[in-house]
């Protein structure tokens, strides 16, 4: 850094905070450290008693900590999302739809394992809105060399760190089993609550079935769903290990392939999913999914819902985080459930 003339400062980085203090009204800073002095500032500048001040001194081979934060900010922003303007070496990233959050986590180490630098972010893969915030970053330092910087940007080449994934409208059918439901002797309560969980996705209800326990029946209102044109097939009730309980049965029947029947989640362990003609996902819903607050089917469906395809070992992993503590006051999905 060097000492030069205020009045000649006009452009330059300050290398330090400059305190102002009003009797009664004010002590704190004036500028910041990092701050680009412009023609506005001298008069003040000399009010506080700064005749002269301490500014970086330039050198091509560095870069202003806001100038290496864009950087970084590049490095992050994928599909549908957008940034704030740098301040001391800081950016936030922010998104601009409702969709799943999606993140490189190569990416994102390859960057975090560098000195000088940072980013912090929420949870992937799961549901963000828009306007949420993302991730922050920062240039620890005032300056930094412009090599390292590169050597960020070679690292992570043309990947983008963070993604919204938007969701995809589906229309949809439900199939409601059980003897008790369909003679009258209960009232369906299972059926609103999966209709109001999928519509906050975009979907569609195609139709809905009220089936028996008889499997036969079961598949029947399934393929008639199908042909109707349904895109996602929920099947509600009948999901146990109880011999009358036949919706497992009548999914791997109509199912080309069951991804698994059975998941490391509380509530929720009874969940299913399979995939008929690879594409379209059929899902049986354990009884959790009615009463619960928030249960497997909230982490799973809104994944489904931007077209992702989910495996064996997606639902594996939920494992660690897969216990849902009922807290009286729910903020899925700002939480460690499904984490």
């Amino acid at each position: 850094m060097k000492l030069i003339d205020t009045k000649d400062a006009v452009g330059q980085v300050l290398c330090h905070d400059i305190t102002q203090i009003i009797k009664d009204v004010k002590k704190g800073p004036a500028f910041r450290k990092g701050h680009v002095i412009t023609e506005a500032d001298i008069d003040l500048l000399l009010s506080l008693g700064k005749e002269h001040i301490y500014v970086w001194e330039k050198d091509e081979t560095m870069l202003h900590e806001d100038e290496a934060a864009q950087i970084l900010a590049n490095i992050c922003m994928g599909h549908n999302t957008y940034q704030n303007l740098p301040s001391e070496g800081k950016i936030e990233i922010f998104s601009n739809m409702d969709g799943v959050l999606r993140i490189d986590r190569e990416a994102l180490m390859a960057v975090n394992t560098m000195d000088r630098m940072m980013i912090a972010s929420r949870h992937g893969d799961r549901p963000i809105k828009k306007g949420d915030k993302i991730a922050g970053t920062r240039i620890i330092p005032l300056v930094i060399e412009k090599d390292v910087m590169n050597t960020v940007k070679t690292r992570v080449g043309n990947l983008k760190i963070f993604n919204v994934e938007p969701y995809i409208p589906k229309k949809v059918g439900i199939v409601t089993t059980g003897n008790e439901v369909m003679y009258g002797r209960i009232e369906d309560t299972f059926t609103p609550v999966v209709r109001e969980k999928v519509t906050e996705y975009g979907a569609t209800i195609l139709g809905e079935k009220i089936s028996g326990d008889d499997p036969e029946m079961i598949i029947s209102s399934i393929r008639e769903l199908l042909d109707k044109g349904a895109e996602m097939i929920f099947c509600t009730g009948g999901m146990s290990v109880d011999p009358d309980d036949r919706t497992p049965l009548a999914i791997k029947t109509v199912a080309d392939e069951v991804v698994t029947y059975g998941a490391p989640v509380l509530p929720g362990a009874m969940f299913m999913l399979g995939y008929i003609d690879g594409e379209i996902p059929i899902m049986g819903l354990p009884g959790c999914v009615m009463y619960a607050g928030r249960t497997i089917f909230d982490l799973v469906l809104p994944r489904i819902m931007t077209g992702e395809k989910i495996t064996r070992e997606i639902f594996d992993s939920y494992g660690e985080g897969g216990l849902c503590l009922g807290c009286k006051v729910c903020n899925f999905p700002n939480c460690g459930f499904g984490i």
